[in-house]
Order: structure tokens, then C-alpha cells, then sequence
């Protein structure tokens, strides 16, 4: 499509280009204006008919709406704007600079301006901010066909119609009822009848993580979101939840890897600024480390006498290293979906203690066998070593699954306890753990 469409606009035949662009998805339309180059992303865009320019405008990267609203005429920016989802305007509005952001809200209508500075005044990472104020209401004394007759009137400025919301004259939130049982319904039934009333809601102030996971137990396609007094604000639809799991799963990864979290993708994402998130943690990684050596020249004289000793030392630390990594990736997926809780902190230890011994005497026994045939070492020093293989497995086993949860239960994100954190600390624990063992059979 790209060829098809970068030969029309060559040929400048612009109303063949506009014709075969408009019949696209709105998706795939923004993906092809990311393909061309930057001088030629606005004149695409302003190809496209007024009706399909908002829709397309709301999957296109960050950078590239700033662009594209700073080339537009004021009057064009402000029809952008009013046409967006209001969660969408203001995502929008918050990653802009002032000046654009100047632009913007003062050619916006006025329920648009509204409706985007309620929403920025909500804590980032909350369900009021990412809600959206356009849904449908409904009151309980409506009978089915007067609802319907609504929502024929103003369902085509709504972000969704397929659940409508019973409201008292207070707004607060009665209950809610989809769309199929609207039109499976009788005329005349009155609303306070079929609606149901039993509906889960969450708090502008609830953490969007939290109400992702809602998402996920219940499968829901969206969620009301009310105020501190129970009146209804918005809503939070299905589309919106998709973005923040895979933001939370990128976080989450980051924090693992002892990277400071990025909104941003690798590739737009400078050499200096990738710097500045990776190197806090690797600065405090390597202090941290400054353990191990220290451990090893304390022990010098032992492996002075056994040199054959500083041969495993790698093969130790990794071993506990993997094995802690292990058990605490399995403890933050459980925590960051609720199947831990801090409660089962004796169940988990006793778990990945059982566990722990079981990896370690079979990668003991692998071990013992390799030692004696393919590095013919005496049977003394391959006891050292697999003793000391068991004890740091079980040891790392402990560490990395104990770790997460108290993180969690002090408060912090568990992600941070993750692989590289845990690795210092199983290497120091491995290095003491192997020349104790040392110590007490070879007599050092």
C-alpha cells in the first residue's frame, strides 16, 4: 500500500491517493503515515476527510501528533481536538508543550475544554485519569423504547453504547443495563425493572493497575467510575485497559532488568537519556558487589592451598543466581496478579524450600558425576562442591521468593526485588556458604 499511495501522491494525483486511503482502517492508515518520511506525514494527513482525521489521529505516536498539530491551522487543530474521545484529548493535551497545549484548548469548544480539564486534574495512574466522560445515561424511570429513543440521539458521541448506566436525579450511580437486553426488552418496561443493580465500580483515586485487573476477573468491556459521594463520572473501556497492561508489563520488565522505567520506545529514546536510566542501578549493583570480592580475599589463604576451589566459584554463583531469579519472577507474576498474598509467606517459603532441595540434589548429583569423570577431581573436593551447590540453591530459593513479598508489604514495587538485586545477594551468600563448607571438610 505504501508504494501504491507514495506513486499517487508523485503522479500528485491527490484525490485517487485520498480515495484508496479513506477506504483503510484507521489503524493501518496511521501506521502508513508513520512509513513516510516527515515532510510528507502532513500532507497525507491532510488528505484524509474531517471524519476520519480525529480516528486516525488518536493511534499515532506522540511525537508525531505534536508534529502534525503544530503544521495544522488553528481552526483544523481545534476540529482534531473536539472530535477526539475526551480520555484521548487529554492524554493528548498532558504530553503536549504549553504553547501547542495554548493552541489547542483555546480553538476547542467549550464542553471540550470541560471535559479535558476534569480529567487532568486526577493523579497520573488513576482511574479519573484515564477514564472517559462520553457514556451513556439513562434514568430509572425511562421505559425501554424512551432509552432507545436516547440513545439514537446521542449514542453517536459516546465512547461506547453497549452498557448504558441508570442514574438517579443526583447522578449517582442505580445500575446499569447492555444494549441486548435493551432490545430484547419489552417497549414499556421501565428501566428500574431490567436494569441490573448489582454493579462494580471503581473510585476516581483507584490505582489503574487495580482496575486492570478487574478487567480481568471479570471480563468486562468497560467499568464506571465514580466520585467519593457514588455519583458517576465516566467510564473505563476495554481499549483503554489493553494500553495500560502492556505499560505496567513494561515497567514491570524494566524494574527486573535494574532499569529506571521509560513511557518511551527504545528506538525514539536517546543515547544520553538510556544512560540516565540504566546507570543508577548498575552504580549500586556494582557497590553492592564490592561484597563478593572482599569475601574472596578473606579467603585467600584457603584458596591458596586449593586452588582447584576458585575453578567452581563461577559455576556456584550462577547456579544461585538462576535459581533465585527463578522463584522470584514466579512470586512477582503471582503478586502482581493476587494469587500471593503477604499471608502466604509461610506456605511460599516451605514451598520453595522443598522445592529448593529437590533442584538442588539433582543438580548435585549431575554435578558430582561431571566432577569425578570430565574434571577428575578427588571425590573430597566435588563433596565441597555439591554440598555447597544444595545449600545455595535452597538458600537462593528462599531469598528470591521471601524478597517480593516483604517489598510488597513495605510498599514498594516487587518488580524492583527482581533478578539483578537478588543475584548480588545469592553470590555474597554462595561465596561465605562455599568457604564454610570448604573450611569444615578439607580442614582450611
Amino acid at each position: 500500500m505504501f508504494n501504491k499511495i507514495n506513486e499517487l501522491l508523485e503522479n500528485k494525483l491527490y484525490i485517487e491517493a485520498r480515495r484508496e486511503i479513506a477506504e483503510m482502517n484507521p489503524v493501518d492508515i496511521a501506521v502508513l503515515i508513520e512509513e513516510f518520511p516527515k515532510d510528507e506525514r502532513n500532507k497525507i494527513f491532510r488528505l484524509l476527510p474531517k471524519s476520519l482525521a480525529a480516528d486516525v489521529f488518536s493511534y499515532l505516536p506522540i511525537e508525531l501528533e505534536q508534529d502534525i498539530i503544530v503544521a495544522l491551522s488553528d481552526k483544523e487543530a481545534g476540529h482534531i481536538l473536539d472530535n477526539l474521545n475526551a480520555d484521548d484529548a487529554a492524554a493528548l493535551i498532558d504530553e503536549m508543550p504549553a504553547n501547542v497545549v495554548k493552541k489547542l484548548l483555546a480553538n476547542a469548544d467549550p464542553e471540550t475544554r470541560r471535559d479535558i480539564n476534569h480529567l487532568l486534574q486526577y493523579p497520573d495512574d488513576s482511574a479519573g485519569s484515564i477514564m472517559t466522560v462520553e457514556f451513556m445515561d439513562l434514568k430509572e424511570s425511562y421505559t425501554v423504547e424512551q432509552s432507545l429513543r436516547k440513545i439514537r440521539m446521542e449514542g453517536i458521541d459516546k465512547e461506547t453504547i453497549n452498557t448504558c448506566y441508570i442514574l438517579n436525579p443526583h447522578r449517582r450511580l442505580l445500575g446499569a443495563i447492555s444494549l441486548r437486553r435493551l432490545l430484547l426488552s419489552d417497549p414499556v418496561e421501565k428501566m428500574s425493572n431490567i436494569m441490573e443493580d448489582h454493579v462494580i465500580s471503581v473510585n476516581t483515586q483507584t490505582d489503574q493497575e487495580e482496575v486492570a485487573q478487574l478487567f480481568q476477573k471479570y471480563d468486562f468491556t468497560s467499568i464506571p467510575v465514580v466520585d467519593s459521594e457514588g455519583r458517576l463520572v465516566g467510564i473505563i473501556t476495554v481499549d483503554d485497559i489493553v494500553d495500560i497492561l502492556q505499560q505496567e508489563a513494561t515497567e514491570d520488565i524494566e524494574k527486573m532488568a535494574a532499569i529506571t522505567p521509560t513511557d518511551k520506545p527504545y528506538m525514539k529514546t536517546g543515547v544520553l537519556e538510556t544512560w540516565k536510566k540504566r546507570i543508577p542501578w548498575l552504580l549500586i549493583l556494582m557497590i553492592s558487589a564490592t561484597f563478593t570480592g572482599r569475601i574472596i580475599s578473606h579467603y585467600e589463604a584457603a584458596l591458596a592451598s586449593y586452588v582447584v576451589l576458585t575453578a567452581f566459584i563461577p559455576m556456584l554463583m550462577d547456579t544461585g543466581g538462576n535459581a533465585g531469579s527463578q522463584a522470584s519472577v514466579s512470586i512477582i507474576r503471582g503478586l502482581s496478579l493476587n494469587e500471593i498474598d503477604y499471608s502466604d509467606t509461610l506456605k511460599i517459603l516451605l514451598k520453595e524450600l522443598l522445592v529448593g532441595i529437590l533442584i538442588g540434589a539433582t543438580l548435585a548429583v549431575a554435578n558430582f558425576v561431571k566432577l569425578l569423570v570430565i574434571d577428575r577431581v578427588t571425590v573430597t573436593i566435588a563433596a565441597v562442591v555439591c554440598l555447597t551447590l544444595i545449600v545455595t540453591v535452597v538458600f537462593a530459593k528462599l531469598v528470591g521468593c521471601s524478597l517480593p513479598v516483604l517489598a510488597k508489604r513495605l510498599g514498594f514495587d516487587p518488580a524492583v526485588m527482581a533478578s539483578p538485586f537478588i543475584t548480588t545477594i545469592v553470590d555474597a551468600l554462595s561465596l561465605m556458604m562455599y568457604f564454610k563448607i570448604a573450611g569444615a571438610i578439607l580442614h582450611i
